[in-house]
């Protein structure tokens, strides 16, 4: 793979926070960025060179990216997948669309991961209200998922038995789902790894995960757990990244069981909200090596400088009127650093900015970003 260097212009499908944060990145290494999104506000198109503010399929869009960027990636999984096939026919575009598309649909997620030789929650595939017929209590109690768009504990219904699990099936539309097994948790944790080929690969640390409501609260790095299981946690997702043949920065999500074995509940192919402290605590955060992957060019050192703790902001802090929180609170604060994402308008459960606090001792940093999150 030849290397991309600056100044070339790299595209983006997607303008969220994601993007800003991969478009901060290039323009920082010395790269020119275009990024599309449909929305005008776009929080990346602040930072970039150009901003198609168009569709992700349109045609005209994507061939301005194809002739004027050297390489294209993704912020996020639910893009259209044929467009990054389209585009893949002249230029580089990494992830690839085939990933891509693995990640859209939880059925073919799954069906990756145990072909891997790895595990997953027991899960039924169901595709019509036919394969519901069957005896459930191999999968009960469980997770009724949304096989695609679901994210942030959308489009999942927590069933208890076979009637509930029939009505949850209809209440979503009888699209395709997973019925998953809920299974008796220890924590949740993920791995952010980053792969150009099987020569240069390399993962973060493992992240601890707290979520509320689905929503992901906390990142604990390092996670409270032994040597020996984080380890494993590394080593099965770059072994997932390589039976994809996979380019560019992978998120993998555990689930840990009681008996201290790893199950895998899902991927997304691109940075993720989990690996967000590296922006503050490692060598490279995960957007310099979102890049450096989309160039060809080997993945920084992803080596963890200091313990650290990142909570999200979600719209839920702002005041009805549409203020802010007290930000002095954060900046007044030594060791905390904040992110804002520059979305202009708050709502429930929208991800606005995150903080991170950093230090010696993880217990010590948890009780001290609680009492941040109760201040603002």
């Amino acid at each position: 793979m030849t290397p991309i260097l600056p100044p070339a212009m790299l595209g983006i499908l997607g303008g969220g926070q994601l993007g800003r944060m991969f478009t901060i990145a290039a323009r920082t290494l010395g790269y020119r960025v275009t990024v599309l999104d449909p929305d005008a506000r776009a929080p990346a198109a602040a930072f970039a060179d150009v901003h198609l503010c168009r569709a992700y399929d349109d045609r005209d869009a994507l061939k301005t990216l194809a002739d004027t960027c050297a390489a294209v990636t993704t912020e996020f999984e639910n893009v259209n997948a044929d467009s990054m096939r389209w585009l893949a026919q002249t230029i580089r575009v990494s992830p690839s669309a085939d990933c891509v598309a693995i990640a859209q649909d939880r059925i073919a997620e799954k069906s990756w991961i145990r072909r891997a030789g790895l595990d997953t929650a027991p899960y039924l595939a169901i595709e019509s209200v036919e394969e519901l017929a069957c005896d459930l209590s191999p999968w009960l109690p469980g997770i009724l998922k949304t096989a695609r768009l679901g994210y942030d504990g959308k489009g999942q219904v927590r069933v208890d038995t076979p009637e509930a699990a029939r009505a949850a099936y209809a209440n979503l539309g009888g699209q395709a789902c997973v019925l998953e097994k809920r299974l008796p948790l220890q924590r949740e944790i993920s791995v952010i790894v980053t792969r150009v080929s099987d020569a240069l690969v390399n993962s973060f640390p493992v992240s601890e995960n707290e979520h509320v409501d689905g929503i992901l609260e906390l990142s604990i790095v390092p996670a409270r757990i032994g040597d020996a299981l984080a380890a494993r946690a590394r080593e099965m997702a770059i072994r997932l990244a390589h039976e994809l043949d996979y380019v560019g920065v992978l998120a993998v999500e555990f689930f840990v069981l009681d008996d201290d074995s790893l199950v895998i509940n899902e991927i997304a192919p691109r940075p993720h909200n989990s690996g967000h402290y590296t922006l503050d605590a490692c060598n490279t955060d995960q957007f310099q090596q979102q890049v450096r992957a989309l160039c060809g060019l080997a993945p920084g050192r992803a080596d963890l400088l200091t313990p650290v703790v990142m909570a999200n902001l979600l719209g839920d802090r702002w005041k009805a009127d549409g203020s802010a929180p007290y930000w002095a609170v954060l900046m007044d604060t030594p060791n905390a650093k904040l992110h804002l994402y520059g979305k202009d308008t708050a709502r429930k459960g929208r991800k606005m900015g995150h903080f991170t606090v950093v230090g010696s001792d993880v217990d010590n940093l948890i009780e001290q970003t609680r009492a941040l999150q109760e201040t603002l």
